[in-house]
């Protein structure tokens, strides 16, 4: 198939590269450095392990309309970027062209093909102009959800820490034919990415410790081990995933595993840095809108008390502050 990645980044390098070594058509949307190196030397990929991968025989462009229409353009780049690139997508599809969405947190498409009262609503926290519903129809998403760590070590080189599962689901739930030909592709990558009858109960389960962990993380500079191993923030981590467990409730959600197993889960990890403590100390702006502040917009819509949750929301919006002016 011919596949676009949109932001050769941690996530995206990293499926792209083991896509075009799985012999799929990638062409790699990139700026910069990333783009220059990936032109000049190809796509380095260091395995958990040591091992190197290097994927050379890809396409790399700045430009869109020279990418051509593809058979599915994968969404890589963060979610606080995806209304930077709506405009820009378009330009990579064909009549059947999906695209498979690979952003942390609520998506901007998550009231889309829903059913219920909240039906075709937008998330104004994660698309606060409306731009990614008009320039990527929900028609056209296929959801995934992202749990491997990796991280871009350099320009055109991606460092790959653990984990190979990227589960996919149309918004409807049925298994369509374009949805299980992502599943084999990926597949055939050697991920695993099964074909969920219910992608949304999977992204709030990855978001339940994104949203926990990652605020966490960022305001006191902690690993994963230190956050769950010190009472007071595992208690705290705790009454954050019981307050966000309600509001995905009241939406239908229910959660295949107790907190406490979540949490645990977490401190297995070990002395890992959640990713946005990574862009915190990078000088990135933080994913604080997709995984806290569209949890408080979905809070507000089904009439659930969060406190804490608004309180950590808070902190991270004033630590980000800096961070989001120095691009405005």
């Amino acid at each position: 198939m011919r596949i676009a990645i949109v932001g050769a980044g941690a996530v995206g390098g990293y499926v792209g590269v083991k896509l075009a070594l799985a012999g799929e058509r990638v062409t790699f949307l990139a700026r910069g450095a990333n783009l220059e190196a990936i032109r000049s030397r190809g796509i380095k990929l260091i395995l958990s392990d040591g091992a190197e991968l290097v994927a050379r025989d890809v396409q790399a462009t700045a430009d869109y309309a020279a990418a051509g229409p593809q058979d599915v353009v994968i969404l890589a780049v963060k979610a606080h970027q995806v209304d930077a690139v709506a405009n820009e997508v378009p330009k990579l599809f064909g009549p059947g062209t999906c695209v498979v969405t690979m952003q942390n947190g609520i998506p901007y498409w998550y009231f889309h093909r829903h059913g219920g009262p909240f039906e075709g609503r937008r998330v104004a926290a994660v698309d606060p102009a409306g731009a990614c519903l008009r320039g990527i129809p929900p028609s056209r998403v296929i959801g995934c959800v992202v749990y491997p760590a990796s991280v871009l070590a350099s320009p055109g080189v991606i460092r790959h820490i653990e984990g190979d599962r990227f589960p996919v689901g149309e918004l409807d739930g049925s298994a369509s034919a374009r949805v299980q030909a992502v599943s084999r592709s990926l597949t055939g990558a050697g991920f695993q990415a099964p074909v969920l009858d219910n992608v949304r109960a999977e992204i709030w389960l990855k978001l339940w410790g994104n949203l926990t962990f990652n605020p966490i993380s960022a305001l006191s500079r902690a690993t994963l081990a230190d956050i769950c191993q010190f009472p007071p923030t595992r208690t705290l981590a705790a009454s954050m995933m019981v307050e966000a467990q309600t509001v995905a409730h009241k939406l239908g959600i229910t959660f295949r595993v107790a907190i406490e197993r979540r949490i645990a889960g977490a401190e297995r990890v070990g002395a890992h840095k959640t990713s946005m403590l990574q862009d915190l100390e990078a000088g990135r702006v933080m994913e604080t809108d997709a995984l806290l502040g569209s949890v408080l917009e979905l809070a507000h819509m089904t009439e659930t008390s969060v406190p804490t949750l608004e309180a950590v929301y808070a902190l991270l919006k004033l630590l980000g502050r800096p961070l989001e002016a120095s691009l405005s």
